[in-house]
């Protein structure tokens, strides 16, 4: 796994086996995450790109949840980015909350199973 594609502090052999692990049980979650915002699943590394933006859309879920009104302004766009990309071609507020429950629980239980690994 390229390093690059989950950021922040973890490491990246211990992120390949927690996705492995993830994967056995939320596959379809990926799949369908990955067809939402338009990302190809023919593409290489494409789950680690799937669980960086379930991370980083958890991060966008603590921001907004956050009673601190100093948020910083190009976070708040990214967030409204992956909002965005989630909600394109989308019917109704189900299906889009459908997938942002699917981003959060992912992000989740990766970092249950990450944490569990250290």
């Amino acid at each position: 796994m390229n390093a690059k594609l989950v950021t922040g502090e973890y490491d990246p052999a211990n992120v390949r086996y927690a996705l492995d692990r993830l994967l056995i049980n939320r596959s379809n979650e990926f799949r369908e995450i990955a067809y939402a915002i338009g990302y190809p699943v023919t593409q290489q590394c494409w789950e680690e790109f799937i669980l960086r933006f379930c991370l980083e859309f958890d991060d966008c879920f603590k921001m907004w949840s956050d009673r601190n009104d100093n948020a910083d302004h190009n976070k708040v766009h990214k967030c409204m980015t992956m909002m965005r990309q989630i909600a394109v071609g989308k019917q109704n507020m189900t299906e889009v909350t459908k997938l942002q429950n699917a981003a959060y629980r992912i992000a989740e239980d990766f970092k249950i199973l990450y944490q569990r690994l250290k």
